[in-house]
């Protein structure tokens, strides 16, 4: 999956010289928590809402309303932004996004082109629709989770064991940790045939080296709100 296919591409920008308090006041109308931050039309930084919290004062006993609105709108973006941002490409993946994003433990991405111009943004939530999207969780898909031998041709026998059954494979996900040694743990969504699962279920835990963890039907006709 690409950050191209899943970013932002209509961008609110600031300019380095506007002032906090239009910064702040333009987060909140448009209910973002970043902006990036331009100068002379290149790309300078970028302001968060933790910036502009950080930056406001933190109490106002020592300073009337009017010294502290005049504090705010003489304070530019430029005097609390981060400079030298970081940046990803729009043909980098969103797996090698959500890496940066876990290392660095920030919430989004400015995404430039080749030339180093701005051209996306990508948070927490896009990263989410795209790992989603990936699963197929919202066609209705059927999950197996199972165990199996770590050896060559071994996924192929379950992908050929589905074609048998007229199943349609949506996704499918590998992995180690979760495994005991000697195993790998591997999770595949379906739609099933018109026989439904029940032989098909039987049929992979016959097999040798194979072992279903659990399988199951997503219920989303009541997810959680808050």
């Amino acid at each position: 999956m690409l950050i191209k296919d899943w970013m932002a591409t209509t961008i609110l920008t600031v300019d380095a010289n506007t002032s906090v308090m239009r910064a702040t006041r333009t987060m909140k109308e448009n209910n973002i928590r970043r902006l990036p931050v331009l100068s002379h039309g290149k790309l300078a930084g970028i302001i968060t809402d933790r910036d502009l919290k950080d930056a406001s004062p933190s109490s106002t006993a020592d300073m009337d309303l009017h010294e502290m609105y005049y504090l705010l709108s003489e304070m530019k973006v430029k005097d609390v932004m981060t400079t030298n941002p970081i940046c990803l490409k729009k043909d980098d993946t969103l797996e090698k996004a959500a890496l940066v994003m876990l290392g660095e433990r920030i919430s989004g991405l400015l995404i430039v082109d080749e030339n180093g111009s701005l051209v996306g943004l990508l948070s927490e939530s896009d990263i989410l629709k795209g790992f989603i999207h990936a699963t197929g969780i919202q066609d209705g898909a059927y999950q197996f989770v199972i165990d199996m031998a770590d050896i060559g041709g071994s996924v192929s026998q379950l992908i050929d064991i589905l074609r048998q059954h007229n199943a349609r494979m949506l996704s499918i996900l590998t992995s180690f940790n979760d495994a005991r040694p000697g195993f790998k743990r591997v999770s595949v969504r379906i739609l099933p045939g018109a026989e439904g699962t029940e032989a098909l279920s039987k049929e992979i835990a016959d097999m040798e080296g194979y072992s279903i963890v659990t399988q199951s039907l997503d219920d989303l006709s009541n997810l959680p709100k808050k």
